[in-house]
């Protein structure tokens, strides 16, 4: 539904012809991770998982900064048994992986900090988009933690083993031109038009086929654990479905009657 908003107590959810932006907004904490973000996230993510229409997905944070991590006063306040922190730690991969694996493009528009969970909530999307600002920082080790919230999953996979366990070892922090020449972001965008060129380019994806691109998201999420064969197979099933779809009929005939094709990335302003 275009120009649906809705506002929880840590974040606003709204879709801007078929686009979803999705604002972290805990001020007060820069956007810290406590308790009630992961239960609103949780809502929105499996909302998003259920509409259809969406055809991309922008994560980012307001005032300045996009999220400064878990919420160190909230998660010390009581001493819990060892069983309960690993439930936690267990508990925000209910709505981790469900981001992660989103059939659809999730960019994210990381302004200012981006640290610890923060630093991996970026790192689950498809494309980050940064602002001379930005600072990422896996900090865990600092006080004494391993990463969570899927960094030991997102973060090889951009960077690769080597310089993943310096980022991790080390718990220092990257710039935005570091972070691009690993791999990890994609662009630099001045911080005043960071949040329109996100959107703008989600909005790229609006005439792109969302079977498409959801099944391929899911093939390559899995291409490192998977053996050629395996891979082969679920390329095999995925290709049978799109070439049933309507879209690819569609793109087929445009094509033979030499017209533009609907979606084309070379043609498009934004990069």
């Amino acid at each position: 539904m275009s120009g649906k908003t809705k506002k929880l107590e840590t974040l606003t959810y709204e879709i801007k012809d078929r686009v979803g932006l999705i604002t972290l907004s805990r001020l007060d904490a820069r956007n810290a991770l406590n308790l009630q973000m992961r239960a609103d996230l949780t809502e929105i993510i499996l909302e998003i998982r259920q509409d259809k229409d969406l055809a991309a997905l922008v994560i980012t944070g307001s005032g300045g900064a996009f999220c400064a991590g878990g919420d160190l006063k909230s998660l010390s306040e009581n001493r819990r048994p060892i069983t309960d922190n690993r439930t936690r730690i267990q508990d925000l991969h209910l709505w981790f992986r469900e981001l992660v694996d989103l059939e659809l493009p999730v960019i994210a528009a990381v302004d200012g900090p981006a640290f610890g969970a923060g630093f991996n909530l970026a790192l689950a999307a498809d494309f980050i988009f940064a602002s001379p600002r930005a600072r990422f920082c896996a900090v865990f080790g600092r006080i004494g933690l391993v990463p969570d919230l899927g960094g030991f999953f997102t973060l090889p996979r951009l960077v690769g083993l080597q310089a993943a366990k310096d980022i991790i070892f080390t718990a220092r922090t990257l710039e935005p031109e570091e972070a691009k020449s690993l791999g990890m972001i994609r662009d630099i965008i001045p911080e005043n038009d960071l949040l329109d060129h996100a959107l703008a380019f989600a909005g790229q994806f609006r005439n792109a086929s969302r079977e498409a691109i959801g099944m391929s998201k899911t093939i390559l999420n899995k291409s490192f654990e998977l053996d050629q064969r395996a891979l082969s197979e679920m390329e095999s099933y995925a290709q049978a479905m799109c070439m049933e779809s309507q879209y690819h009929h569609d793109a087929v005939a445009r094509f033979l009657d030499k017209k533009p094709l609907t979606f084309n990335w070379d043609k498009e302003q934004i990069k």
